[in-house]
């Protein structure tokens, strides 16, 4: 983990940046990310595709104690996971398939969920940023030509271990985030 450090205003978000090495532990981080968001919240989740953006969600719905498991949800848009605990719904949207801004979201009411959920939105760069003055960015980017600490040298569980290799730059933006504490996502 390689946490940014300073006094932060609004205009000066708050960063992290961790390498990640497996599935489990994107799972792991989403536990953890889990434990920093509120009712409210808007998380935007960035990446290419297989970049790991649901099983960082599994890992969220898994933190915030919520019903059903969480999948891609591509061909229905959005997806609610109630609370079993009390605490926040999850509002899982993919934002993929989309092509326009919040306009054409509308129709999903994410404005009226948001106050009492955490919403999470993969693809939503560039279209949802608009429903809330803060948000929370994750961008996950595979890692190119570094190997894991685990397998038995093959040249297939090199391979294996350079694709689960991920480098995610956590980003708290606007008001909520400054000065938020975000280095209990580092382990």
């Amino acid at each position: 983990m390689e946490p940014l450090h300073g006094q932060h205003t609004a205009d000066d978000p708050v960063s992290v940046r961790l390498t990640v090495r497996t599935p489990d532990r994107m799972r792991e981080l989403g536990r953890a990310l889990a434990g920093l968001l509120l009712p409210g919240d808007l998380v935007l989740l960035s990446g290419e595709l297989g970049a790991g953006k649901t099983t960082l969600t599994r890992g969220l719905g898994e933190g915030l104690g919520v019903r059903g498991a969480v999948t891609s949800p591509t061909f229905v848009i959005a997806r609610v996971h109630p609370s079993l605990s009390g605490g926040p719904a999850l509002v899982h949207v993919d934002a993929y398939r989309l092509g326009g801004g919040l306009d054409e979201m509308e129709d999903l009411d994410l404005d009226v969920s948001l106050p009492e959920s955490v919403v999470v939105v993969e693809w939503g760069e560039g279209k949802v940023e608009e429903l809330s003055e803060a948000r929370l960015q994750v961008v996950i980017s595979r890692t190119l030509g570094e190997t894991g600490q685990h397998g038995t040298g093959t040249d297939a569980d090199a391979e294996s271990a350079v694709d689960d290799v991920r480098e995610v730059t956590v980003t708290g933006i606007g008001p909520r985030w400054v000065n938020q504490d975000l280095s209990p996502l580092g382990g």
